[in-house]
C-alpha cells in the first residue's frame, strides 16, 4: 500500500554539502523516493561524483560548486539552480565540520587553545552555512508560498563535550536559527525544521574493520548499541521533505540511538 503523503516523485531538492557523509545519504534516499536532486559542494568534482552515484541508481541529479559560508557564492548558486535545475520544493543545508580543541591551554595539558580563525571557521561551516542557504533561497520559497527547508544540526546542540565549544555552540545556533526561521516563514507556508544526528560514520571514508570498531565502541554511548546508518538520516529527511510533515515546523529531530537522553 502506497501512502500518498510520502510521495515526492518529481519534486526538486537542493542539498548543500552533500558530496559525502550524511548529506549524500540524504540525497540517495530522496532520489530513491523519486525526487530530482541537486548536489552542491565546495568541490564541484566531489559533487559530480555524488551526483553520478544517484544517476547510476536510476535517479535524476545535477551537481554544483559553491562555498556555503560565503553569501555571494550562495547567491550565485541560487541563480544557477534557478536557471538550470528549476524551481525548488525543498532545501537541505547540511554542511558541517569540527575541530576538537579547548578554548585555552589547560594546566597540565600540552594542547594549545583554539585560535580565532579556528573558532570562526567552525561557526561558519556549521551555522553560517544555514544562514547563507536560507538567505539565498528564501525569496524563492516565499514567492512560491510553499516549500520545506531542512537544516542539519547535531546532538552536540544538546550534549556538549570538553574541547568542543565551537562545534556545540554552532550546532545549538542551528537549532535556534531553525526555530526563528520557522516563525518568520510560517505565514507563507514555508516549513523549516532541523535534524540533529548522533554518530554517523561514513563507510566510504573508512575500512570495513574501522566501521565495525566504531559500531562496537558505540555500545557504551548509544542506548541502541550501535552507530547510525546514513540511510536512516535520509529516511527522516524524506518525512520532513514530504507532505507527511505538512503540519510540522520549527522542530529539531534527534536521531542518535538515544544518546541525547542517556
Amino acid at each position: 500500500m502506497n501512502i500518498p503523503e510520502y510521495d515526492i516523485t518529481g519534486r526538486k531538492v537542493l542539498l548543500v554539502g552533500a558530496a559525502r557523509g550524511i548529506g549524500k545519504g540524504i540525497a540517495l534516499v530522496l532520489a530513491e523516493a523519486g525526487a530530482e536532486v541537486a548536489i552542491a559542494s565546495l568541490n564541484l568534482k566531489s559533487a559530480s561524483a555524488a551526483a553520478s552515484e544517484v544517476l547510476a541508481l536510476g535517479g535524476k541529479a545535477a551537481a554544483y560548486g559553491a562555498d556555503a559560508t560565503k553569501a555571494g557564492d550562495m547567491e550565485r548558486l541560487a541563480k544557477e539552480v534557478a536557471d538550470s535545475f528549476g524551481p525548488l520544493d525543498a532545501l537541505v543545508n547540511c554542511v558541517g565540520d569540527a575541530i576538537g580543541k579547548p578554548v585555552v591551554r589547560r594546566p597540565g595539558q600540552t594542547e594549545e587553545g583554539m585560535t580565532e580563525e579556528e573558532w570562526r571557521f567552525i561557526l561558519d561551516v556549521n551555522l553560517t552555512q544555514a544562514f547563507t542557504g536560507c538567505r539565498a533561497f528564501g525569496p524563492h520559497f516565499l514567492s512560491r508560498r510553499r516549500g520545506s527547508v531542512i537544516n542539519v544540526s547535531g546532538i552536540a546542540a544538546f550534549r556538549a563535550g570538553a574541547a568542543r565549544s565551537a562545534y556545540a555552540a554552532a550546532k545549538a545556533g542551528v537549532v535556534q536559527f531553525t526555530e526563528a526561521m520557522a516563525l518568520e516563514w510560517a505565514p507563507y507556508h514555508v516549513r523549516v525544521n532541523s535534524i540533529a544526528p548522533g554518530s554517523f560514520p561514513d563507510p566510504a571514508q573508512m575500512s570495513a574493520e574501522e566501521f565495525r570498531q566504531r559500531d562496537a565502541q558505540a555500545v557504551s554511548r548509544a542506548p541502541l548499541g550501535r552507530v547510525g546508518r546514513l540511510r536512516e538520516v535520509g529516511l527522516l529527511a524524506l518525512y520532513l521533505a514530504s507532505d507527511a510533515s505538512a503540519y510540522v515546523t520549527g522542530q529539531t529531530w534527534c536521531i542518535d540511538g538515544g544518546a541525547s537522553v542517556a
